[in-house]
């Protein structure tokens, strides 16, 4: 059932026209289709129907005329009684002055968002409802003019949508404007449209003709708004509308509240081609800016007067826009004003500096660099951000598509760049995310196909690279060239020993939004880096500045200052790894000598499963030999190769990664075995790191072998020293651990492990961390079991992070003794076979193979009690 009274009343089933009745029931119709779904009260509709002079028994009079309109619907239903009155049970979009509304609403809504075309398509769609005067054959004057009254105000929108478009049609605006002289809005939409179509001199006596009538009746001249659509005539300004947008517009709320939170009269984004610059602006801006693209221009005024709809004249183009917008309140969008810097910073100052309302927001790949200018930087989307934008252009051309883990791999390598992303996600409709995935090694091919309408710098991924590099300077490719070497970004001093380019140089490419600054370190998006890559390599360059920057911290890893060359090496290790990558194609012997002085690094650091791979690619190209370099390698690539290996090397030790994988990989000594000319030179060496090392060793093997437990913790304590002196932290965590076994104190135990983890945190000493929270948890297990099953969850969470199996085992071992305490039996019988099956080579493995034994050994005892 549909209900219309934006015309003549009347009821409309699926089939055909209903013949409602006489003026009574169609007037009572209407009341009830007003107010749609809500109870209209008694006297209200008694009031309507029968006015001043109601019948004696108005009540049953109306229940008369309900009755017959019931009949006349053919459905009791449709009109329900309620004691406060009666109900149209229908919904509101049955009722075409409901629909209207509704319709109307969104057709405004697209007005005010800056989309023109959606306005005109909702607007004429409402008003396609009417079908003549409202409530034409019933008598509800006041209903009738209030609904008259919304009509006129949608024509008006419609018309201001229109001309926003440049096709208002003059001929109906006049007929509004004879229909509601007194509206000054629709005048000024006559003066524009007049404008709009070359006729100004019409324009101008509209407003003349406007200006007489409001004199005449009202006594008032034209309104603000009305004297300055007069003026833009005048000055000949018809500004050209927003581009509208096809697409939804997608995160960016950070930097849209900035922009919104800012007083200053020019703000520039700033950032990389395909950032989404253009679109950020366009968001920010909202209705009524005017908008100059300066892609395709040669002249930024010229191109501005055009965007203004101004002709040029005999004034000078700069002085006609002074004119022009001196005494208006507007927003002027400098849209790609990095290929006409100079001229965009000339003109944007000298208008600001002489209109006073204008405000201007810019977009560009560098700074106009004007007083007054404040910059909004727009970088790469965040990852929840670039996934919710694939996701969404990748349902415009595959309707079917759900993310999955590849979409955020895709986006991650993208470096959440719009551009990119949105190029990847058109590649939906023939290839799956994991395709798109594995192509990206290649993305200026595989990025090639974007939206044919737009400028050809953003058809694909090396256009819009490509129209950045174009605008370099020969010295500012070179250096972009050189500093895409850096896989992970490089200091200052990098770039000047590797490039060779002053600062000044580098400066210039953190403006042009080529390269990004952040904490002394200077970085490319892969994407920029891939593309500069591509005209210019320095890798022996980079790989011997790598070497030496190794040799330099090497020996600081072990000093006071050791803290900052690990976070030094960590901020490094992309451009290490890629120096040793370089290195072993094309000079091992360079190679061998960057993994010795790297050695001590990766091994404190945890970085094993990534070196041994790397490790292994060098050991096949270089010949053996007994060095400490050699044996450094095999230790690294192939451990259980190397035991017979270093009783071999001639001392002294220069890196005493040779000492810890010698302990690690043989275990504590034989007392009773004969002592090799190396362990002799070892103890004679006079590094008091070594020195500590070897108190550490001689206290923790003199406990297990003699159980002196006083001269054990004597020693212990000298060797903290020595490591506490040198301010060396790996160290004294070695020894803190070894005196928290020692002690008899619980509570000392726990204290002297807290104080271990924090030195090994301040390395960030991953390896060391698990294996001295699992410690902890073993310290814990008689005095807080919760804690411990605490502690031994995070130790198993770290060990699985860093691949350490034996750590893994122990963990598990620990949790399946509290399993055991609380009497579930099958639980930590699980937890043991798992540790068991993870152990393998090494000392450090069989130490934990006995641990996992013996409970295996005690929980078999357990269940052969609990049988009995």
């Amino acid at each position: 059932m549909h209900i219309g009274i934006l015309g003549p009343v009347e009821a409309r089933s699926p089939d055909s026209k209903i013949a409602v009745g006489g003026p009574r029931p169609r007037t009572l119709l209407a009341l009830l289709a007003m107010r749609v779904g809500e109870i209209v009260p008694l006297d209200r509709l008694v009031d309507e129907l029968y006015g001043a002079e109601p019948p004696n028994d108005a009540a049953n009079a109306l229940q008369g005329q309900v009755s017959r309109l019931r009949r006349a619907l053919g459905d009791t239903s449709l009109i329900e009684f309620h004691p406060a009155g009666y109900r149209l049970a229908l919904p509101a979009s049955q009722v075409d002055a409901h629909r209207f509304a509704a319709v109307a609403a969104d057709g405004r809504q697209a007005l005010e968002q800056g989309d023109p075309q959606a306005a005109e398509s909702l607007l004429s769609e409402a008003l396609q409802l009417w079908r003549g005067p409202a409530l034409a054959d019933v008598a509800l004057p006041d209903h009738a003019t209030r609904l008259e009254e919304q009509r006129s105000a949608v024509e008006g929108s419609l018309t201001a949508a229109r001309i926003r478009l440049g096709k208002a049609d003059v001929a109906e605006i006049q007929d509004l404007v004879r229909r509601t002289p007194l509206d000054e809005r629709l005048r000024g939409y006559l003066m524009q449209a007049l404008n709009q179509q070359g006729r100004q001199a019409e324009a101008l006596q509209a407003f003349e003709d406007a200006r007489a009538l409001l004199a005449d009746e009202l006594g008032t001249d034209p309104s603000p708004e009305l004297r300055a659509v007069h003026l833009q005539i005048l000055r000949g300004q018809t500004h050209r509308e927003l581009p509208a947008q096809l697409t939804n517009f997608v995160g960016r709320q950070e930097e849209l509240a900035r922009i919104a939170s800012l007083s200053s009269r020019l703000i520039t984004l700033t950032g990389p081609g395909g950032a989404g610059k253009t679109r950020l602006a366009l968001q920010a801006a909202g209705p009524g800016a005017i908008f100059v693209d300066l892609a395709p221009a040669k002249d930024v005024a010229a191109a501005t007067l055009q965007a203004l709809g101004l002709k040029e004249t005999v004034l000078e183009p700069e002085d006609r826009l002074t004119l022009a917008l001196r005494e208006r309140d507007a927003l002027l969008i400098l849209d790609n004003c990095e290929h006409l810097i100079v001229q965009a910073a000339q003109l944007a100052g000298l208008l600001l500096s002489t209109c006073p309302s204008l405000r201007i927001l810019a977009t560009s790949r560098e700074a106009l660099g004007i007083t007054g200018e404040t910059l909004c930087p727009v970088p790469p989307l965040d990852p929840e951000q670039s996934v919710a934008l694939f996701a969404d252009r990748a349902r415009l051309v595959n309707p079917a598509f759900v993310r999955d883990r590849h979409t955020v791999d895709i986006c991650r390598e993208l470096d959440g760049l719009p551009l990119a992303i949105e190029l990847a996600a058109a590649r939906t409709r023939t290839l799956t995310t994991e395709e798109i995935a594995d192509r990206l090694n290649d993305r200026f091919r595989l990025l090639t196909k974007g939206n044919r309408a737009a400028a050809p710098r953003h058809q694909t991924l090396r256009a819009v690279v490509e129209w950045s590099w174009d605008l370099l300077s020969e010295d500012e490719r070179d250096l972009a060239a050189c500093l895409a070497t850096f896989s992970g970004g490089a200091t200052l001093e990098a770039v000047e020993q590797v490039c060779r380019h002053d600062f000044e140089v580098l400066e210039a490419l953190v403006d042009k939004s080529l390269v990004e600054a952040n904490d002394g370190r200077y970085r490319m998006l892969e994407t920029i880096r891939e593309f500069c890559s591509q005209h210019r390599r320095v890798d022996a360059e980079h790989a011997t500045y790598f070497q030496e920057l190794a040799g330099r911290a090497d020996p600081e890893l072990r000093q006071r200052d050791q803290v900052r060359w690990f976070t030094r090496l960590t901020a490094e290790h992309a451009n290490l790894m890629q120096a040793l990558d370089w290195t072993t194609s094309n000079e091992p012997a360079q190679a061998l000598r960057l993994v010795r002085d790297l050695a001590w690094y990766w091994y404190v650091k945890g970085n094993r499963t990534e070196v041994e791979g790397a490790a292994r690619k060098l050991l096949a190209l270089v010949p053996e030999e007994s060095t400490e370099e050699y044996v450094i390698l095999l230790a690294l690539a192939d451990p259980e190769r190397v035991l017979g290996r270093f009783a071999g090397l001639s001392g002294p030790i220069r890196q005493p990664f040779v000492l810890i994988a010698w302990a690690m990989l043989s275990g504590p000594p034989d007392p009773a075995a004969e002592r090799t000319p190396l362990q002799d030179e070892v103890e004679r060496s006079a590094d008091p790191w070594i020195q500590g090392l070897i108190g550490f060793s001689n206290s923790y093997t003199g406990w297990t072998v003699r159980g002196d437990r006083p001269l054990a913790i004597a020693q212990s304590r000298e060797a903290l020293r020595i490591f506490q002196d040198l301010g060396e932290r790996w160290g004294s965590a070695q020894v803190l651990d070894v005196l928290a076994t020692l002690t008899e104190d619980p509570a000392e135990a726990l204290a002297l492990t807290d104080q271990a983890l924090r030195a090994v945190a301040e390395l960030g000493a991953q390896e060391e961390l698990a294996e001295l929270r699992g410690r902890r948890a073993d310290r814990l297990l008689d005095i807080d079991e919760a804690q411990a099953e605490r502690d031994y969850l995070q130790a198993l969470e770290m060990a699985t992070r860093a691949g350490l199996a034996a750590t893994r085992a122990l963990a598990n071992t620990g949790l399946a003794k509290i399993s055991q305490r609380r009497g579930d039996l099958g639980r930590a019988e699980e937890l043991l076979l798992e540790a068991q099956q993870e152990l393998g080579f090494g000392w450090m493995h069989v130490a934990a193979k006995e641990q996992v034994e013996a409970a295996l050994s005690e929980l078999a005892r357990t269940r052969e009690a609990r049988s009995r």
